[in-house]
């Protein structure tokens, strides 16, 4: 159900008509997670993505009241607002969006609590450090370590944290300290509406090599099916592979019942030149 502001303040007021009016002007209206992006990186993303979109950060009520003004399909966008939310604004394709949103992060260190998106492998072999209490450190963390040639070696590649586990505050410190920075940086489409529909990472994350593949295997599965099945269609190349290989079957045909038939003849005094001699042979 629709809630109406029209008793807010001035400023709110303002703000709900400006989120609506952006929303009017593109034809993507979504939330992006900016949780951990630094202030100085953030304005520098928002500056990046001006041509392509506009990022606008509004107080989570102002955005609720804003999506439920407007209606429609904008009204789910309220479930996934979050404390760490804000909307963005685009034309075109949410693949494409998705897409140069995830080709715009980085990477940081990670901090204590937080969740990885993927396994966190540390390489096996020698590192910078010197002896002392970092030994201990790492073996804490989980990673076996030793003292070689004066330097502190990992002795085994070891997943410290995998994916959707939390990082505690030993592996976080450790991890910095050899330089692994898992934590992604950058503007996570959280969800976004485009022409009705609501679209989620989980939709929009598509490898498009792995998709290609598929396509491509499709197409191949679908010419075979129609020459082995005679079926006639308007594909490139179907109706004359299908020619191919009547014609190659009506010549074996003609070979194996010795139907004496031009082209089939040769064939026939070769297969009957190599049986008489196999026969010889024996």
């Amino acid at each position: 159900m629709a809630i109406y502001t029209h008793h807010l303040p001035a400023w709110k007021r303002e703000e709900v008509e400006q989120i609506k009016d952006l929303a009017g002007k593109h034809t993507l209206v979504g939330l992006v997670d900016v949780y951990g992006i630094p202030a100085r990186q953030f304005q520098q993303i928002r500056r990046n993505l001006r041509s392509n979109a506009v990022v606008k950060v509004a107080r989570n009520t102002l955005v609720e009241h804003s999506m439920n003004e407007l209606g429609g399909h904008f009204v789910d966008l309220n479930e996934n607002v979050s404390e760490h939310s804000a909307l963005i604004f685009a034309n075109g394709n949410p693949f494409k969006l998705f897409k140069s949103l995830e080709q715009t992060k980085t990477k940081r260190s990670a901090k204590a609590g937080e969740i990885t998106p993927e396994d966190i492998v540390v390489p096996a072999g020698p590192t910078t450090f010197k002896p002392g209490p970092i030994v201990g450190e790492l073996q804490q963390a989980g990673i076996p370590a030793a003292i070689d040639g004066g330097k502190v070696k990992i002795k085994e590649t070891k997943t410290v944290v995998k994916a959707g586990q939390a990082i505690n505050k030993k592996q976080a410190d450790v991890l910095s300290k050899l330089g692994i920075k898992p934590m992604p940086v950058g503007l996570s489409l959280l969800a976004v509406c485009y022409e009705g529909d609501m679209y989620l990472p989980d939709v929009l994350s598509v490898d498009d090599e792995a998709y290609k593949a598929k396509i491509t295997l499709a197409a191949q599965q679908a010419f075979n099916l129609a020459v082995n099945a005679a079926v006639p269609t308007a594909c490139a190349g179907v109706t004359e592979a299908q020619i191919a290989k009547a014609v190659r079957e009506a010549r074996n045909l003609g070979v194996e019942a010795s139907i004496y038939e031009k082209g089939v003849i040769e064939l026939i005094i070769s297969k009957a030149y190599r049986q008489a001699n196999a026969l010889k042979a024996i």
